[in-house]
């Protein structure tokens, strides 16, 4: 199945180096290519892509507020160290993960299979600083904390689990249960919390104070 992809990102050169980037890539096709939030959101809207690789900083309007209102496509973000302050607010705006802009070539098209799968990827080197903005400077709610009656307690234990990063297999190995049980378990708490991907459930989890950096 070939993955069609929009590029969103201000600086044409770093456009073009995606598109030489994916150009040899038989399952990866790009549909089209925006240099500002608003322009994504429409190019979204006309072409239907799988994934948008979107850059954070963009003029007319940035990459968060174009996540927001995409909803028909996985979004991955494109960030750098330097845009540490915005990782919350494209999380919470629906952004299904993070490709670094110096990230191997391998990486970067790997997390974009990943993503297009419908899961969540955070790339490794800023899954640390991640979890300490979550923790050092939440944003204040926006709507009242998820209800969560009807979660049990292994449902808890899987959520926490989640927050820390741990994948289907090493919840499975943590928790001695089989990777289709710890699959399902995460499948049920994106329903019963109404969360939109895995990427979602971290932040709960940090909401709810199930998971600390400590932890």
């Amino acid at each position: 199945m070939t993955i069609h992809i929009v590029l969103a990102d201000d600086q044409p050169l770093i456009r073009t180096g995606l598109r030489v980037l994916m150009a040899d890539t038989p399952d990866m096709e790009i549909v089209g290519e925006a240099g500002t939030g608003a322009e994504a959101v429409a190019l979204v809207d006309e072409t239907r892509p799988d994934v948008v690789v979107m850059d954070i900083r963009m003029p007319d309007m940035d990459g968060i507020e174009a996540t927001r209102r995409i909803t028909t496509a996985h979004v991955l973000m494109l960030t750098t160290f330097d845009d540490d302050e915005y990782v919350y607010g494209s999380l919470r705006a629906g952004a299904s993960g993070f490709l670094v802009k110096d990230m191997a070539l391998e990486e970067i098209l790997a997390a974009i299979r990943v993503v297009a799968n419908g899961e969540a990827l955070i790339a490794p080197s800023v899954t640390k600083k991640l979890i300490e903005e979550f923790a050092a400077r939440p944003e204040p709610a926006r709507r009242p904390p998820r209800p969560v009656d009807g979660v049990t307690e292994r449902e808890r234990e899987v959520l926490t689990l989640v927050g820390r990063g741990l994948s289907n297999q090493e919840i499975a190995a943590e928790l001695v249960i089989s990777v289709a049980t710890a699959k399902a378990h995460v499948a049920r708490l994106l329903a019963k919390l109404g969360a939109r991907d895995r990427v979602q459930l971290v932040i709960i989890a940090y909401e709810l104070g199930l998971v600390r950096p400590s932890g």
